[in-house]
């Protein structure tokens, strides 16, 4: 009887997780695939994919492809936030990050794997400038990684010397816009960067370490957790993910923009985060969640273009469609909708 009384009472402890865990991924899914059937209804070719010399083209492939970069920034933001931080500095790291890339590939003779691990090592240091300032300096994330954003474009405009700098190399033109066996290289790139990042977190006592850093920094050195140093790491990953997106932007257009690349997308790095069921105070991340996340903003970004709604409207209708989904999401908001329905029954 007391084997099954505790088995019993397993269930009753594991059960409310695994079901807590599903609702999390409910309110994400549902919205991407509404989006999706919202897209479809507007244009009747998006669900279109056809095959073009070996290569796969159409409006979903085209979200997943734009959405690589956009998803490599938002997975780093993902980790800082679980620290209970904030990095601001991923659109300038991006601009850094690029035009070291750009300026290497027309002035030097260096080999390509070299120019990309001293264009990752940026993004290394970057994210250690902005993790040491945070962890060891006790400066505010927010403040701490506004300095970077600000100086940021500032660094990368002096290393191209203000001006666009175009460049030609097949290696980097291949992972802008090349494909292996029909996929986008851009796609594969992301998929086994964010694999390896799930992997570590949640394979090892990483993620937890992270999560318990973001929920009590204090209560977490007291347990011998190094909270610092995993704010640190937490940084120096974004950094390296937002460097990879910046060489990937870079590719794509066979250039570097100080002005331009990365542009507000530490903002929709933030609101895929969220929209993963992330919590801003820190203590806990998704990765997967943070995944759709990102595809449901690039989703909704393509329903918009393919809608043919003038560009002004286009950031109003964004903001609307992406506050409607958290109101979704948001556990009170839930609350209300299911006392409200079931006052309807009664």
């Amino acid at each position: 009887m007391t084997g099954l009384e505790d088995r019993k009472n397993q269930r009753k402890t594991t059960m409310p997780f695994s079901v807590k865990l599903n609702r999390q991924w409910l309110g994400p899914v549902i919205a991407l695939l509404l989006i999706i059937i919202g897209n479809g209804i507007i244009s009747p070719g998006f669900f279109t994919i056809r095959i073009v010399d070996g290569h796969l083209y159409g409006s979903l492939v085209d979200i997943v492809h734009r959405g690589a970069s956009t998803v490599l920034v938002a997975v780093g933001m993902a980790i800082v936030i679980g620290t209970r931080g904030i990095d601001l500095s991923v659109g300038s790291i991006i601009a850094i990050c690029g035009a070291v890339t750009a300026v290497l590939i027309r002035d030097t003779s260096l080999s390509p794997f070299v120019i990309l691990l001293i264009a990752l090592a940026a993004g290394i240091v970057c994210g250690l400038w902005n993790g040491m300032l945070v962890a060891y300096l006790d400066i505010q994330p927010i403040i701490a990684t506004l300095i970077l954003m600000v100086a940021g474009r500032g660094i990368a405009q002096m290393i191209t010397g203000g001006q666009i700098v175009t460049f030609h190399g097949p290696f980097f033109e291949a992972i802008g816009s090349g494909y292996l066996l029909g996929i986008p290289w851009r796609v594969i790139i992301a998929a086994v960067l964010i694999a390896g990042l799930w992997a570590v977190m949640r394979k090892t006592a990483l993620g937890l370490f992270v999560e318990s850093v973001g929920g009590n920094a204090r209560a977490s050195r007291l347990a011998g957790i190094d909270a610092r140093g995993i704010k640190v790491l937490a940084y120096v990953i974004s950094g390296l993910c937002s460097a990879m997106a910046g060489v990937i932007i870079a590719a794509d257009i066979r250039g570097a923009d100080a002005n331009n690349a990365g542009l507000w997308l530490e903002l929709d790095a933030i609101l895929a985060v969220v929209i993963g069921g992330a919590a801003l105070m820190g203590g806990r991340f998704y990765l997967g969640l943070t995944v759709i996340g990102v595809l449901i903003i690039q989703a909704l970004t393509t329903g918009i273009l393919l809608s043919g709604l003038p560009s002004q409207y286009t950031l109003i209708v964004k903001a609307a469609v992406v506050m409607v989904v958290l109101l979704v999401q948001a556990p009170k908001a839930r609350d209300m909708i299911l006392r409200a329905m079931q006052r309807k029954k009664s």
